[in-house]
C-alpha cells in the first residue's frame, strides 16, 4: 500500500481543485493513507466520497466501493473522470454492463490504470469476480451508506451484513465505511458487524446550518406544494411521497401549474427512472417527485429544497433525505407535512411483519411523530436525536424558532412525571406512563396493575398530548434517558434524580395542534446569491449546453459555487479561472476555455426577474373513468371509440386499463384483441409474458426485434394480467 510522494494537500489541489480540506477530511485521508480501519460518520453535504476518492488516487492498487445503487455508481465514476483525463480512472461493475464492457473494466484494473471501482454487494458474491478480485492489487474496500448494515438503520439491506465475510474471501485490506446518518446504536452495530472495533472514529456535526426546518398541518397539501414550488420557481426540488400513485398525482399536478416537473418510482421501467433522473441533473426539469427509491447518494449541489408530502417512517430517513438541499452550502429549505393519519397508515404496513421488526418500526415512528409535533426548536430535537448537544435552545432557522409557540412553567409537571417513571419501576415507555398520569385504563395498565399504583389519574386535568409534549422536552433536555435495546423504556438521568431531590424552575413550550387549522406561511432561510445574475444566468446556459454535448450532469462540468465565484471575480483566462474555487487546472483546461471567453465578452449588467402571483390549477379528476372504461368494455364497444368517448389518446386509455387490471379488476379485451392479432401470435405472445422474467414493453420489443408494436405488446399484457394475475 505505497502511496504516491506528494502530499495528501498537494493531491487536493491538483486532482480535485481545491485549496484546503473541509472539516474532518484530512485526517480521514491520512487514517486511510496509514492502512488503518476507518470509521466516517459526516451529514450528507460533509464531503465523505472526498474521504475515499483522495486517497484511492494517491495509493497503489485499486480502491473497491461498496455502494448500493446503480444510479450512484453511475454519478460517482462520470464526475471522478471529470477530474481527470483518462477514464479508466474510475468504474463500476455490476449488472447494467455488457460483457465486453465488463471485460473492459477488468483490463484497465489489471493495466493499473483504474483508482475506484464502484461494485455492488450483490455483484462481490459472483465467484468469478471474487476470483478475478483476489488476484488484483486492492489499495482498501470502501463502504458506502453504512447504516445499510444495521437492522436499526433506516436502509437495512440483509446482503450488506455479509460483507466482512466476502471481504475476507477476497483479501484482508484496511476498511473505511461511511455514513451520512446513524445514531449510537448503528454505528455500534456497524462497527461489530465489520469486525472494525478499533477503528479510527470521526464523527462530523450533524447540525446543517444553512437548511432550514419547517412541519406544516397536511390541508389541501396539492396547493401548498404548488404554491410553494411557484414562489421558488426556476430552482431545483425534489419532492418524496408514500405511494407511487401520489408521486404521479402530485408530479401532474405541478406539470398542469407550468412547473418542469417528472415522477420518479419503482414501478416506472429503469430505461424511463434513468431519463428522468438524468433530466433533473442535466437541469431540464426543475423538481423531481419521487419515492424514496430516488435520492440516495444523488449527488446534485443546487437542490434547493425538499418537500416530503408524507412524513416519513423514521428520523434517519428524515434526515438523509433532508440532507439532498443545499449540498453546495447554499440555501435549502426543508418542508414536511404532517398528518397523524399517515403514522397510521405506516403502523398498518407493520403488521405481518416479526415482532422485534414491528417494536423496532414504532419506536423509529414514535421519534418521527416527536420531531412533527414538538414546539421546541427542530435543529436540537434532530441533533439531540444523533447524540449531538446544541448550545441554546433557537437555532434562528426553523419554523418554531422563527415563530414561537407560547412557554409554560414545567417544573411540578415535571416533577409528577419522574415520580410516575420511579413508582412505575422505570421499565415502562412514554404511552404507558402517559395513561398512567391521565388514568387511563388500557390493556397494559391493566396487565402491569398500574391502577394500583398511588401515581394513577394523577395528571388526569391535563390530556396525553400534553404529557407526550412535556416527555419529548424532558428527553432533550436530559431529564430522562430512552432506551433503545429494550424499545424506548424510560428512566432517570442523573440530572432527572437530581432535579426529583431539589426541583428548580423549568419552562418548556406548549405544542402545535396540527389537527387545529392554522394559516401555513412562508418564513426565514437564507443563502448566498451570484453578484451579478445576469452573467450567472448566462454561464448556467453555456454549462448547459456542454453538458448535453458530452452528455454529463452540468454540475460536473463548474458546480454552482465555481459560477456564483466567477460573476465576482471575472476571470478572463485559463490561469485566472484556476484560482476559482473548485477549478483545478485539469478542469481548467478541460472545460475552461468557452466560460473565460464568455466572460472575457460579458459587458456589465444586471437583470432582476420578477415573481408571478400565484395561480395554482386543479389536475382534472380521472376518477371518473374508470366506471366509464369498465362498462363500455362490458358491451364491448371499440377501445379507439371508448378513447375518444374521454378525450384520451389510445396510450393514455390502455395506461387507464393498465390501473384497472393492476388494481385486480379483471377485464375481458379478447374482442378487441382478436380484432388486431392472429390466434397464433396471441398464443406466442402469451408465452413470453408467463415465462419472462420481466413484465418490461422495451425488453419485449427486443426479444421480438419489433415484429410487434409497443401497443399490441400492452394489449397482449393486459390479456395475461387479466387472466393469469386476477
Amino acid at each position: 500500500m505505497t502511496k504516491v510522494a506528494v502530499s495528501s494537500r498537494e493531491a487536493l489541489e491538483q486532482f480535485f481543485g481545491f485549496s484546503q480540506f473541509k472539516g474532518d477530511q484530512e485526517d480521514i485521508v491520512q487514517s486511510v493513507l496509514d492502512g488503518r480501519d476507518t470509521f466516517v460518520i459526516m451529514p450528507t453535504g460533509g464531503g465523505k466520497s472526498l474521504c475515499y476518492q483522495l486517497p484511492a488516487v494517491m495509493m497503489e492498487g485499486t480502491a473497491i466501493v461498496v455502494s448500493p445503487l446503480i444510479a450512484l455508481m453511475k454519478n460517482q465514476v462520470d464526475a471522478i473522470r471529470s477530474f481527470s483525463s483518462e477514464d479508466g480512472i474510475a468504474h463500476f461493475l455490476n449488472s447494467s454492463l455488457t460483457r465486453n464492457e465488463a471485460l473492459q473494466v477488468k483490463k484497465d484494473i489489471t493495466a493499473g490504470r483504474t483508482k475506484l471501482l464502484y461494485v455492488a454487494p450483490e455483484s462481490l458474491t459472483k465467484k468469478e469476480n471474487v476470483e478475478f478480485l483476489s488476484e488484483i492489487n486492492i489499495s482498501f474496500f470502501a463502504i458506502d451508506e453504512a447504516h445499510c448494515i444495521s437492522e436499526w438503520g433506516h436502509d437495512f439491506r440483509p446482503e450488506y451484513r455479509r460483507l466482512r465475510t466476502i471481504f475476507d474471501e477476497i483479501q484482508r485490506v484496511p476498511v473505511i465505511a461511511l455514513t451520512a446518518t446513524a445514531t449510537d446504536k448503528v454505528q455500534e452495530d456497524i462497527l461489530k458487524n465489520l469486525d472494525i472495533s478499533d477503528a479510527n472514529t470521526f464523527k462530523a456535526s450533524f447540525n446543517r446550518p444553512n437548511l432550514y426546518y419547517e412541519v406544516r398541518p397536511k390541508r389541501d397539501v396539492n396547493r401548498e406544494i404548488t404554491r410553494f414550488v411557484k414562489l421558488h420557481e426556476g430552482r431545483s426540488g425534489i419532492i418524496y411521497c408514500l405511494s407511487r400513485k401520489k408521486v404521479e398525482e402530485v408530479a401532474e399536478t405541478l406539470s398542469v401549474n407550468g412547473i418542469k416537473a417528472l415522477p420518479y418510482h419503482a414501478g416506472m421501467d429503469a430505461n424511463q427512472r434513468a431519463s428522468h433522473q438524468d433530466k433533473f441533473l442535466m437541469e431540464e426539469v426543475d423538481v423531481i417527485v419521487a419515492t424514496i427509491a430516488f435520492g440516495m447518494g444523488i449527488d446534485k449541489p443546487d437542490v434547493r429544497f425538499v418537500i416530503h408530502h408524507d412524513i416519513p417512517k423514521s428520523l434517519e430517513s428524515y434526515y438523509q433525505e433532508t440532507g439532498r438541499g443545499g449540498r453546495d452550502g447554499g440555501e435549502g429549505r426543508c418542508v414536511a407535512f404532517y398528518s397523524y393519519k399517515d403514522i397510521e397508515k405506516l403502523e398498518k404496513f407493520l403488521q405481518g411483519k416479526p415482532v422485534a421488526e414491528q417494536e423496532i418500526g414504532k419506536q423509529l415512528l414514535q421519534d418521527t411523530v416527536g420531531y412533527a409535533e414538538t414546539s421546541m426548536c427542530r435543529r436540537k430535537y434532530l441533533l439531540h436525536y444523533f447524540g449531538e448537544e446544541m448550545e441554546g435552545n433557537t437555532c434562528g432557522s426553523c419554523d418554531n424558532c422563527l415563530h414561537p409557540q407560547e412557554s409554560f412553567e414545567a417544573k411540578d409537571d415535571l416533577l409528577l412525571m419522574l415520580d410516575a417513571v420511579v413508582e412505575s419501576k422505570q421499565r415502562h415507555r412514554a404511552k404507558y406512563i402517559c395513561d398512567l398520569l391521565t388514568g387511563t385504563e388500557t390493556s397494559e395498565i391493566k396487565t402491569y396493575k398500574g391502577g394500583k399504583l398511588k401515581i394513577y389519574g394523577k395528571g388526569s386535568d391535563k390530556d396525553d398530548r400534553h404529557w407526550m409534549a412535556l416527555f419529548r422536552q424532558a428527553l432533550v433536555h436530559g431529564f430522562l434517558h430512552k432506551d433503545i435495546e429494550t424499545y424506548g423504556n424510560l428512566s432517570l438521568t442523573e440530572q432527572g434524580k437530581k432535579f426529583r431531590k431539589k426541583p428548580w424552575a423549568v419552562t418548556f413550550v406548549k405544542e402545535r395542534d396540527y389537527g387545529a387549522e392554522e394559516a401555513a406561511e412562508e418564513a426565514g432561510g437564507g443563502g448566498r446569491g451570484a453578484s451579478d445574475e445576469r452573467l450567472m444566468k448566462m454561464l448556467r446556459d453555456l454549462r448547459q449546453q456542454i453538458a448535453r454535448k458530452q452528455k454529463l450532469p452540468p454540475y460536473v462540468l463548474f458546480q454552482e459555487p465555481s459560477l456564483e465565484e466567477m460573476t465576482m471575480r471575472y476571470p478572463r483566462t485559463i490561469a485566472e479561472l484556476t484560482q476559482i474555487s473548485g477549478v483545478g487546472p485539469g478542469k481548467a483546461q478541460k472545460y475552461g476555455k468557452p466560460f473565460v471567453d464568455l466572460i472575457a465578452a460579458y459587458v456589465e449588467e444586471h437583470n432582476i426577474e420578477r415573481m408571478e402571483d400565484v395561480v395554482v390549477r386543479s389536475v382534472v379528476n380521472k376518477s371518473g373513468n374508470k366506471v366509464h372504461i369498465i362498462q363500455n368494455i362490458d358491451k364491448r364497444l371499440p377501445l379507439d371509440a371508448i378513447a375518444r368517448g374521454k378525450g384520451l389518446t389510445m396510450d393514455t386509455l390502455l395506461t387507464e386499463l393498465e390501473s384497472i387490471v393492476t388494481s385486480g379488476t379483471k377485464l375481458d379485451i379478447n374482442y378487441h384483441i382478436n380484432e388486431v392479432l392472429e390466434s397464433d401470435s396471441q398464443d406466442e405472445l402469451m408465452d413470453y409474458f408467463r415465462e419472462s422474467e420481466t413484465d418490461d414493453i422495451e425488453t419485449a420489443l427486443q426479444e421480438f426485434d419489433n415484429a410487434y408494436s409497443e401497443e399490441e405488446l400492452r394489449l397482449i399484457r393486459l390479456k395475461f394480467m387479466s387472466e393469469v394475475a386476477n
